[in-house]
């Protein structure tokens, strides 16, 4: 006896869709095992920087500086962002693994997004900081101190969770049936959405939402903090003073 179609996909649909299958590199695949060589030796050069970087911000007393602090921020968002992605990427590459369960693909998702949200947060804050060191000097130890480096912090945390929490709900909400193959080494907002079966425009709207407003957002503001700071040391009087401000 054989069970109707629409019956099977309805009962993956409650139960929720089984493992996807992670591609690797489209049309290299016969390459991955050389693709895997620099993608680890950058993963464990990445590891040792970033935590030789956080290691001297918390044990050496002369970089307590808001600058060395986020700096800190910035290789911890790092460390969130390749660990989430690098080694499940590797296992793929190296055809150890190609299979990852929904709710790790999820949760690989939420993680790595909202480290690279948090790690765009902190590049903005480190502008505003070089800004306010260099348009605002007498004022930088009353507008930045570790109090404030620990907002940003937190601000960076929440605002990349506020930000990837609907994606990953709609996400959740979907139905899943047929091919369930991923032509990439990690999961992907739109990637695990194409998978599905049902109506995605809502996730296509609000991944075009959060490009905009989110990491386009900051590198624009970036931007003008840049045109500012440049704008200040072109108006200063000597060549040596402009020199010394950019140094």
């Amino acid at each position: 006896m054989e069970l109707d179609p629409a019956l099977l996909n309805l009962n993956q649909t409650l139960s929720g869709p089984g493992p996807f299958v992670l591609l690797g590199v489209p049309g290299l695949e016969r390459l991955h095992a050389w693709l895997s060589v620099p993608v680890c030796l950058l993963y464990l050069a990445s590891l040792a920087g970033n935590t030789l970087l956080l290691g001297l911000v918390a044990v050496d007393k002369t970089l307590r500086a808001p600058m060395y602090q986020l700096l800190g921020l910035l290789a911890a968002a790092d460390l969130i962002l390749a660990t989430s992605t690098v080694p499940k990427a590797l296992a793929v590459l190296w055809g150890l693994s190609d299979e990852i369960s929904f709710g790790g693909c999820l949760a690989q998702l939420f993680v790595a997004h909202v480290a690279f949200i948090a790690e765009s947060s902190v590049l903005l804050a480190m502008a505003v900081d070089r800004y306010v060191a260099i348009c605002q000097p007498l004022r930088y130890g009353a507008l930045l101190s570790q109090r404030v480096v620990a907002t940003v912090a937190v601000a960076a945390v929440t605002r990349g969770a506020c930000v990837m929490a609907p994606p990953v709900i709609l996400l959740q909400r979907l139905p899943y049936c047929g091919h369930r193959a991923l032509p990439h080494t990690y999961c992907e907002h739109m990637g695990v959405a194409r998978l599905a079966c049902g109506d995605t425009r809502p996730n296509i709207w609000y991944g075009l939402a959060t490009t905009l407003l989110s990491p386009a957002l900051d590198l624009g503001l970036i931007g003008a903090s840049y045109a500012l700071i440049l704008h200040a040391v072109c108006r200063l009087p000597s060549p040596g003073a402009r020199r010394k401000t950019l140094g």
